[in-house]
């Protein structure tokens, strides 16, 4: 079964990276660029996965992890933050995100996280 991952990042080329390098490895991808879109588009379906940044223009992916961690239909999915500022990995942690990727990032090292987390999540079903 195919994997649906949903990216939170609102810098375009960074996106486009992620939804390139994610598709190529076989998943299947919801994208938003802000907060409100991610909202949206969670009415539709829920995700296997989220990657969320930091910054971004109409909140905190801090405390949009913390929400999703803290929302009873959205908790089981595991979280991994991303950021290019190093004090966000201590916050990530507080927010309860399964775990976090540092701005720039290595495409291998994102594809090693994304498998870590999904493996992990298959083994507490």
């Amino acid at each position: 079964m195919v994997k649906r991952i949903h990216v939170l990042e609102d810098d375009i080329d960074i996106r486009y990276i992620i939804e390139y390098l994610l598709k190529d490895e076989g998943y299947e991808l919801q994208l938003s660029s802000n907060v409100e879109e991610l909202k949206q588009k969670l009415n539709d379906s829920l995700p296997d996965l989220f990657i969320i940044d930091v910054m971004l223009p109409d909140g905190n992916g801090i405390d949009i992890c913390r929400d999703l961690k803290e929302d009873i239909f959205t908790k089981h999915i595991p979280v991994i933050v991303m950021s290019a500022n190093p004090k966000s990995k201590e916050l990530s942690v507080e927010a309860y995100a399964d775990d976090y990727i540092s701005k720039p990032f290595d495409l291998d090292y994102v594809v090693s996280r994304i498998e870590k987390q999904l493996t992990r999540n298959k083994v507490k079903e």
